[in-house]
């Protein structure tokens, strides 16, 4: 019996292992015909990077009135004369970076051609352990001027000194662009900007102007007045674009991007209104369009269709939001769930004498009081008013919800805040953020 049971076994055991050598192979070979066919088939796209963020266009469209407003306060630099600082406001793709690239750029060429003695530095204070903290952000400067510094070991006032004397030994009128300045005033401090306008009095042969562009149009009223007044900078502010600009946009790009005869006539109408209507994001539009192109190329469709775009949209609209809820602090996470909670009514229906939940604007004032509350039965430390109505507005920044200021005469103004996610999301955002926040 022992014996039988041994053979049986291994005859079981090699069964198996025959079965999964085929099946191996079956996939092995599943995989060759199918990379076999994806490269014989004809692409849907002509040229995939024109819709990709990082993508320079020659012409920037809807966009000129902001482009003649930097040209117009950065030109002196081209007769040697310092700039004023400028700080240039905006939601996330509307164009800020793309419009102050394009002019810096326009403005190297003709100093490099006519020997102008310019210098452009671009940093993107978002990146983690380049613009962090004031120590580090004056490393990287140093280092785009050629000057590399030990990352420990040096005095912060020794790495001024060194600032100081690489940019005045340069002899130019130097741009400092500080992209997404309102990380690095946040991680930093507002210290690092007056330090850094008080360069100026330090040179003799060279001057320095700032550049900071900022998704936060709040970030100056946490400013110390000391700063402001010695930035003394001029503001622009970029405006969404609407659904017709987001349009023509699309439209010029696809032309670029896809193969002729691969878009129906529907698509950019229909992409550029989702676009629209949630955010007014040109960049986020493009990415759709590229999303929309890929998911019908792994359908193997010969054609970019309508109900691509509506599945891309369902897709990237969900990933957005579940990711950026995801990634937020503890404290963001509480202030976003009193806001979802304080928004939630239920109200009885007379015919069904069933309870139905819906959706209605709350106020800053609701949230705090939910907050609070929430906040001391999870033991933890509860924030000022003033910093919750920061995360308000830094959450209206990432386009989970949105606001509105209503005057309310001698009684002051109130913030009525109302959730922009789609309906769909709402128990899974919810329960996210209670696992999350172990409610």
């Amino acid at each position: 019996m022992f014996i039988n049971t041994i053979e049986g076994l291994i005859f079981l055991m090699e069964n198996l292992a025959e079965k999964v050598i085929t099946e191996n192979v079956d996939f092995k070979d599943d995989l060759d015909n199918f990379f076999d066919e994806f490269i014989s088939s004809k692409p849907i796209f002509k040229n995939k990077a024109v819709l990709q963020s990082n993508y320079n266009p020659e012409k920037i469209q809807h966009r000129e009135e902001y482009l003649k407003e930097i040209a117009k306060i950065l030109a002196p630099s081209l007769r040697k004369e310092r700039p004023s600082n400028i700080f240039i406001y905006g939601k996330t793709g509307t164009g800020k970076t793309l419009c102050i690239n394009y002019v810096l750029s326009k403005m190297n060429n003709i100093a490099i051609s006519r020997e102008i003695p310019l210098e452009i530095i671009s940093i993107n204070c978002k990146l983690k352990k380049v613009a962090d903290t004031e120590y580090r952000i004056i490393l990287e400067i140093l280092k785009q001027i050629g000057k590399e510094m030990p990352s420990t070991g040096v005095s912060t006032n020794d790495l001024y000194k060194e600032l100081y004397e690489q940019i005045d030994n340069r002899k130019k009128t130097v741009l400092l662009v500080l992209d997404e300045i309102d990380t690095l005033i946040k991680k930093a401090g507002d210290e690092i900007l007056y330090n850094l306008t008080r360069i100026n009095p330090e040179l003799k042969t060279s001057q320095i102007s700032i550049i900071g562009i900022t998704n936060d149009l709040t970030v100056m009223d946490s400013i110390d007045a000391r700063v402001k007044s010695s930035l003394n900078e001029e503001e622009i502010v970029f405006l969404p674009y609407n659904a017709i600009q987001i349009q023509d946009i699309l439209k010029d790009r696809a032309y670029m991007a896809f193969q002729e005869g691969v878009l129906s006539e529907d698509v950019i109408p229909k992409c550029s209104a989702y676009a629209a209507r949630e955010h007014g994001d040109a960049r986020r539009a493009l990415e759709l369009l590229r999303f929309a192109g890929e998911l019908a190329e792994r359908e193997g469709s010969e054609k970019l269709m309508i109900e691509h775009i509506d599945n891309a949209n369902k897709k990237t609209e969900r990933n957005r939001i579940i990711d950026t809820i995801k990634s937020q602090p503890k404290q963001f996470q509480l202030v976003n769930y009193a806001i979802i909670k304080t928004s939630m009514k239920e109200k009885m229906n007379l015919v069904t004498q069933k309870k139905s939940t819906f959706i209605e604007p709350t106020t800053t004032g609701s949230v705090y009081d939910y907050y609070n509350r929430i906040a001391k039965e999870l033991g933890v430390p509860t924030l000022s008013l003033r910093r919750i109505s920061d995360i308000i507005v830094e959450l209206e920044v990432l386009g989970l919800i949105s606001f509105k200021l209503v005057s309310k005469g001698r009684y002051g103004r109130s913030r009525f805040i109302t959730i922009d996610l789609p309906k769909s999301l709402y128990s899974e955002v919810i329960d996210l953020l209670k696992e999350d926040l172990n409610l």
